[in-house]
């Protein structure tokens, strides 16, 4: 009988786990669809500053939760998203932004992928010819046996 109930508490203990995870998604809609929608968008945007590869809108989180709030009350206040996204950048920096704008603080985001890309190709391309010309330049002898599956 201890064994069904310890059984039965995990599970408890368990979905309990798991729906507290829900509890960090906000159910309350905004007054029109406009609204909600220009919220939901806005709350992509930003990252959660407690998850760093969340944003605010996925993260369950307290501070992610405030930041929404924050987010809610200034779309029900009527700021543009632009004020929206000043205030947030005001508030925490450019680090919040899932899409930084290109500034000198914020240049090596931007470039740095396209550079490793561009290392990358330049890596490669030397590699291939290099292997190319090593095989151009094979004059080993094969042995007949060796050559028979």
């Amino acid at each position: 009988m201890s064994t069904r109930a310890s059984f039965f508490g995990l599970l408890a203990a368990l979905l309990l786990g798991i729906s507290m995870t829900a509890l960090g998604v906000d159910v309350e809609p905004l007054p029109t669809p406009e609204m909600q929608q220009r919220f939901d968008d806005l709350t992509h945007e930003f990252r959660c500053m407690q998850c760093q590869n969340t944003s605010i809108a996925d993260s369950a989180v307290g501070l992610a939760a405030d930041l929404r709030r924050d987010v809610r009350e200034q779309v029900i206040a009527g700021k543009t998203d632009e004020q929206i996204r000043e205030s947030m950048v005001a508030r925490y920096g450019n680090v919040i932004l899932f899409r930084p704008p290109f500034e000198k603080s914020t240049a090596w985001v931007w470039v740095l992928p396209v550079l490793l890309l561009l290392v990358g190709v330049y890596v490669a391309f030397r590699v291939v010819r290099q292997r190319a010309g090593m095989v151009a330049a094979d004059d080993s002898v094969v042995d007949q046996d060796e050559t028979k599956p």
